[in-house]
């Protein structure tokens, strides 16, 4: 990881911004995972902090993914790459921008309550976010700037892929990132601690910088870190699963002994258990920031390794479905059969083999599982026990991966269950692609939170 939390960050890209102190400088803060970034910016600039409200545009179908943007004053930002692979009409796009307008009102009110927007016109401003992605959200921020008259406009991040300047040419007048990873999917995988924020946090933090005095060189800590809320600990599992977990365990199948790591929020409604794909185990990046953003979502998590070591060496061991879905059902029974975790609705995540794995395993007789969700998977694989399978089932292909995703499309025809197919447009097998992993995990989110909380009631 490359930054503890945001506040870290924060005062990481002051440092760099130190160039700007005792300029006429304003910092905004785009809501709410940029405010406690920008925060700490402003302190170590002494200058006066305000929120910069803009609002991602989601595609009806898949609201994760941005069609586009918008910002304060009717700036509003388009992609017209993603709205020609999803084919949203006008009119369906009209309708979720009259809806991110009312969020934008909204927002404005609860943040500022009768004070004005912080006058940017003839200063420098800096715009701060936790990361750039897909640059839609930052974009509408610089133009929403540039219109209230800016007379300088920087841009600032703690990471950002590889090739950000060039898809944000001409917006700011100088861009600054700390990083620039090569590997970039999602923000989140550089931050220990990626905790969601509310509302309340964001208010906070702009009524604190109403109380500091705005000092060119303050270098001090903010008063009070934002709340985290990750909401696991490396305490043991508890009798009555009352409280949260986190921890590395043994799965016993059979002869082998497989590593894991388990982790359960307290009053978790379900826990979903990973199938990774060949040469995967539980130590994946994907897998394990999907699995964070789940935990956040208060559902549990168990990434363990199907194979062991030397059975991974046997390039077959890696496509035995039957083998893999004997795995992920004897790690069910140990879950079911501890007192910790025998409660919980339990769901499957499947990326590539693994997903065939995971929908092998749900279709045996008595499996009780919730939901499962395949991340680029292979579930033609699992070939003739899909009509078998109970489970409602979310695959998820990426737009660029052709071959898999017409395999997806004739597995789904044989599928009986309550079932969905959603195409990430742009995106290639390991979803790489700046944003397209924070959309699968978005898209597993709620699909196992939907279906956990009807199976745990």
């Amino acid at each position: 990881m490359l930054f503890t939390d945001r506040v870290q960050a924060g005062r990481q890209l002051g440092a760099r911004l130190a160039h700007l102190a005792g300029q006429d400088v304003v910092v905004l803060g785009l809501p709410r995972g940029g405010v406690p970034v920008a925060e700490a910016v402003a302190d170590a600039l002494g200058a006066p902090l305000d929120v910069c409200l803009v609002r991602k545009l989601g595609v009806p179908t898949q609201p994760e993914l941005a069609m586009g943007a918008i910002g304060e004053d009717g700036v509003r930002v388009l992609s017209e790459d993603v709205l020609r692979e999803t084919g949203v009409p006008p009119d369906a796009r009209a309708r979720v921008e009259e809806r991110e307008r009312r969020e934008l009102l909204r927002r404005a009110e609860r943040y500022r309550g009768d004070r004005p927007p912080a006058a940017v016109a003839g200063r420098t401003v800096v715009i701060v976010d936790d990361g750039v992605a897909t640059g839609s959200t930052a974009r509408a921020a610089c133009r929403t700037v540039r219109a209230r008259g800016a007379a300088r406009t920087v841009l600032a991040v703690p990471v950002a892929p590889p090739d950000w300047t060039r898809r944000l040419a001409g917006e700011a007048d100088e861009l600054v990132s700390l990083a620039t990873p090569r590997g970039f999917f999602a923000v989140g995988q550089f931050y220990d601690d990626f905790a969601q924020l509310e509302d309340a946090d964001v208010v906070a933090v702009l009524r604190r910088a109403e109380r500091r005095p705005n000092r060119p060189g303050r270098t001090g800590a903010p008063d009070t870190d934002p709340p985290s809320r990750s909401g696991a600990s490396d305490a043991d599992p508890p009798d009555d699963g009352g409280a949260g977990l986190d921890r590395e365990v043994e799965i016993a199948a059979g002869s082998v002994r497989l590593g894991g790591r388990l982790t359960v929020p307290a009053d978790a409604a379900g826990i979903v258990l990973f199938a990774h794909g060949s040469g995967s185990g539980r130590h994946s990046p994907r897998n394990r920031f999907v699995a964070a953003g789940l935990n956040r979502a208060g559902l549990g998590t168990l990434l363990f390794d199907l194979l062991t070591e030397e059975e991974a060496e046997d390039r077959a061991n890696v496509f035995d479905t039957a083998l893999l879905a004997a795995r992920l059902t004897e790690a069910t029974g140990r879950l079911r059969a501890h007192p910790g975790t025998g409660h919980l609705a339990v769901g499957y995540f499947g990326a590539s083999t693994g997903a065939a794995a995971a929908l092998w395993a749900a279709s045996e007789p008595g499996a009780r599982v919730a939901a499962v969700v395949s991340r680029g998977g292979r579930p033609d694989l699992a070939g003739p026990r899909l009509p078998d399978v109970t489970a409602p089932t979310l695959l998820v292909v990426g737009g660029a991966d052709r071959t898999v995703l017409e395999l997806n499309r004739r597995a789904q025809a044989r599928l009986r269950c309550e079932n969905r197919l959603t195409v990430v447009p742009g995106a290639t097998h390991l979803f790489e692609e700046p944003g397209a992993l924070e959309t699968v995990t978005a898209l597993a989110r709620d699909w196992f939170t939907d279906h956990m909380a009807a199976a745990h009631v």
